[in-house]
């Protein structure tokens, strides 16, 4: 679905606050109340806007550690590689990037303790997985939610 620049705005401020009112965010683009609804509806029911959510600080929940993974798997494991650490309570986020068969994972941990029995009990364990390469983050600087438009 093509979207327009009225569009364009209705996701840069639900993007800045999810929590907008219809009301309010009509006064903002300058539309009735009705016609962002409804643009809003069409926009879920499309697709492009998939869910509205809260975004959580970690840390001021008990979480410490945020983990980035670069696993290699055999290319016939991969599907059930990704499958097994998709339903992984931890794992944030997941996708397949270019190179021989690499998962490209972000994790979320509240010590190192839990960090290191995902991996020695969970995937470690996984038939098919090669090798893993982790970096932990010391400093977050930019974190996006959403998309650029």
């Amino acid at each position: 679905m093509p979207i327009d620049d009225i569009d364009r705005q209705i996701i840069k401020a639900l993007n800045a606050n999810g929590r907008i009112s219809y009301t309010d965010l009509a006064k903002e683009i300058g539309l009735s109340r009705v016609a962002i609804q409804t643009r809003i509806n069409a926009l879920m029911d499309d697709g492009v806007i998939e869910r509205f959510t809260a975004v959580i600080n970690p840390e001021k929940i008990g979480i410490h550690v945020s983990a980035f993974f670069n696993v290699e798997v055999e290319p016939r494991s991969l599907q059930s590689v990704a499958d097994a650490l998709a339903g992984e309570p931890v794992v944030t986020s997941l996708y397949h990037m270019t190179g021989p068969s690499k998962l490209h994972m972000h994790a979320l941990f509240t010590n190192n303790t839990e960090m290191e029995q995902f991996l020695n009990e969970k995937l470690y364990k996984l038939p098919g997985v090669v090798s893993v390469d982790c970096q932990v983050l010391i400093t977050r600087y930019k974190s996006r939610m959403g998309m650029r438009l």
